[in-house]
């Protein structure tokens, strides 16, 4: 089968783009054709008032991107296109491409942009849904995304321009939501229940479990907000410990975690940096347990399967989908989410009962071959695809042409 993969990364990578680049990987293993179309963050190059305008009316079209992979659809004639993330330089002039030429189109939900603009339902350290209860004008108002009201409103135009389209009703053929708590959550913001499936997100290749029970904890993840380092930190603080907390990732608060750190006197804390997938999977394996301290519905995350993958136990918040992929006390343990003390508390426990830990690795190695293997995850995502391709194509009657949308779009940009 040809395949058309399609992803923007981010300026700072992150658990998306290794299960991008894990699924890339299983399919051509297996056989199929793989085509890759990629846009990056990083082409945004200038912060000027200018500059953004013409951003922002990208971000709700991007004409480059329907005419570049609309030629591509026609010269290469993929039979899907299975799409991760098109924010925010491809957009969603994607999905009227694949439209025109009549190639069915699967999605995968990594996080919640398409009802919440800064993309986690997180806002100041707190879980906020106000957009999906209320408006997406509530998000502009409080600058929740990059702390910018325009910013902030330039994606919630995007999101409330291909609502009035029926981009996302009726341009996308399936959704892949990555746990039931997440579906839930899908459903709940009006995307149709039907075009909803399950799948968990993976590992691959298989790294194979650890040889010894590891010398330190290790947290691995980008250096944002919502990914809880700051509430690491204070409960490492109230832990008595020889043991090393070590740090794997980069991210925009990379200074401050560093200043924090230094600031408590100890120096059992250990920022190794950005490392390749190889140096992080071989950093995990080293370890007596991860922690995952993230403030957010995690969707995944990418770093708890990887240590289920190693054999290591983790500890992580109970919090959205996580109380699904952890069991406490079984494969790890879990937490009051956002409580230092409480993490704090498990932490020690933790570090304290070597062989309760080493069962529940073992436990969690079980598991990933379960649940979240390659093979697995091949499987049912063949199951998807051919659920996809089976059904009949047709063309819905929707208020708007890729023309209109386009209007649109320069409309918005010039106001």
């Amino acid at each position: 089968m040809k395949i058309a993969l399609v992803h923007n990364t981010y300026q700072w990578p992150g658990g998306e783009d290794v299960i991008v680049a894990q699924e890339r990987d299983v399919l051509r293993s297996a056989g199929h054709q793989v085509l890759e179309y990629r846009r990056s963050n990083h082409e945004v190059v200038s912060s000027s008032l200018i500059h953004q305008i013409r951003l922002a009316q990208k971000v709700v079209w991007s004409n480059d991107t329907f005419q570049e992979f609309r030629a591509l659809l026609q010269r290469e004639k993929p039979a899907i296109v299975h799409v991760h993330n098109t924010f925010v330089m491809i957009s969603p002039s994607i999905y009227w491409a694949c439209a025109q030429e009549s190639v069915p189109v699967v999605q995968s939900l990594h996080n919640f942009r398409l009802f919440c603009p800064a993309s986690n339902f997180l806002r100041n350290g707190k879980i906020c849904e106000e957009c999906t209860e209320h408006s997406l004008l509530r998000s502009v108002a409080y600058g929740c995304y990059h702390d910018s009201r325009f910013a902030t409103g330039t994606a919630a135009l995007m999101l409330a321009t291909h609502r009035w389209a029926g981009t996302w009703a009726e341009k996308i053929d399936c959704y892949i939501a990555v746990s039931q708590f997440a579906r839930k959550k899908f459903e709940q913001g009006g995307l149709p229940s039907q075009k909803i499936v399950v799948k968990p997100h993976f590992v691959y290749p298989d790294p194979g479990p650890r040889s010894s029970p590891g010398d330190y904890a290790v947290f691995v993840g980008r250096f944002t907000s919502e990914k809880g380092l700051p509430l690491l930190l204070d409960a490492w603080k109230q832990i008595k410990t020889s043991v090393p907390l070590v740090i794997v990732g980069d991210g925009p608060l990379r200074q401050a975690l560093e200043a924090k750190a230094a600031q408590s006197g100890r120096s059992r804390v250990i920022f190794r940096g950005h490392l390749s997938r190889e140096q992080t999977l071989a950093t995990i394996k080293g370890a007596k347990v991860l922690v995952c301290a993230s403030e957010c519905y995690e969707q995944g995350p990418a770093t708890i399967l990887e240590a289920y993958a190693c054999g290591v136990p983790v500890i992580a918040p109970s919090l959205g989908p996580i109380d699904e992929v952890v069991d406490d006390e079984r494969t790890g343990l879990l937490f009051r989410a956002g409580d230092s003390a409480h993490l704090a508390q498990k932490i020690d426990w933790a570090l304290g009962h070597e062989e309760q830990m080493q069962t529940m690795g073992q436990r969690a190695r079980a598991k990933f071959e379960s649940t979240y293997s390659g093979d697995r995850n091949y499987s049912r995502l063949m199951e998807i695809y051919e659920r996809v391709l089976a059904a009949p194509r047709r063309r819905s009657a929707l208020p708007a042409s890729p023309d209109q949308v386009h209007y649109q779009a320069r409309r918005i940009a010039s106001v």
